[in-house]
C-alpha cells in the first residue's frame, strides 16, 4: 500500500546547483575569509546547513548561516531550473488521492521562496524543513515530520529523491525510496516516470 508521496526539492522538482554554488561561495568569504571552491562544493551539495558549517569550517552558527542563505539566494533565482514534469506529476498524485509533502534540507523561508518561484506551493500542504526538526537528512526526522502531519504511516510513504541523503533518510525512516537517477527500491531517470514507479509499489508488502 502507498499512502503518500514525499518529494525532495532540489534535483527533483527544481535544479539550483549553480545558484547554490554562488551562495556558498559567497558564504565562504563571509564565514571563513575565503571562497568555497567548486571542487569543495560539488560533493557536498544537498547536505544541509549544519553540515556546511562543519565541512567548510565556517565560523558562526547554523542559524547565522541560514540567515545568510535566505538573504543571498534570491539574487540567483533566475538561474533555478524548474522541472517541466513537476506540475503534471503532482496533479497525478492529487487525482490518485495521494497526499504530498516536500521533504528538503532547505530551511523553510528559503524553501518557500523557491517552491513559490516554481509555482508548486499549492501542491504541498506539508513542508518538512530542517528548522522544524532536530536533524535534517540523512537522519529520518524530516520523513517522520511529513508522515505525522499528513497523518499517514511513514512505512507506507514513497520518498522520491536524487541523492544518498534522501536514500539514507528513507531507509532510516522505513519509507520506500524511489531514486531519480540513483538506485532505490525503484529507479527512474525522468520525473515524468514517477506514476509508473508508484503504481508498481502499491501492491508491494511492507
Amino acid at each position: 500500500m502507498v499512502s503518500a508521496v514525499l518529494f525532495d526539492m532540489d534535483g527533483v522538482l527544481v535544479r539550483s546547483t549553480e545558484a547554490w554554488f554562488r551562495v556558498v561561495e559567497a558564504a565562504g568569504l563571509q564565514f571563513r575569509g575565503s571562497k568555497v571552491t567548486r571542487e569543495e562544493f560539488m560533493p557536498t551539495f544537498g547536505q544541509g546547513t549544519a553540515a556546511d558549517v562543519e565541512v567548510f569550517k565556517f565560523k558562526g552558527t547554523r542559524e547565522a548561516l541560514d540567515a545568510f542563505y535566505v538573504a543571498e539566494f534570491p539574487r540567483y533565482l533566475d538561474s533555478v531550473w524548474v522541472n517541466p514534469a513537476a506540475t503534471a506529476v503532482l496533479q497525478w498524485c492529487a487525482a490518485q488521492n495521494l497526499p504530498t509533502a516536500l521533504v528538503t534540507n532547505t530551511v523553510s523561508p528559503l524553501a518557500d521562496i523557491i517552491i513559490e518561484y516554481a509555482k508548486l506551493k499549492t501542491h504541498f500542504p506539508v513542508m518538512a524543513t530542517p528548522d522544524r526538526v532536530a536533524h535534517g537528512k540523512p537522519a529520518p526526522d524530516l520523513l517522520f515530520y511529513a508522515a505525522e502531519h499528513l497523518r499517514v504511516d511513514v512505512r507506507q510513504c514513497v520518498m522520491l529523491g536524487d541523492s544518498r541523503y534522501d536514500r539514507d533518510a528513507a531507509a532510516a525512516a522505513g519509507a520506500r525510496f524511489v531514486g531519480l537517477g540513483i538506485d532505490g527500491l525503484r529507479r527512474i531517470e525522468d520525473l515524468a516516470l514517477l506514476p509508473g514507479a508508484v503504481e508498481s509499489l502499491r501492491g508491494v508488502a511492507l
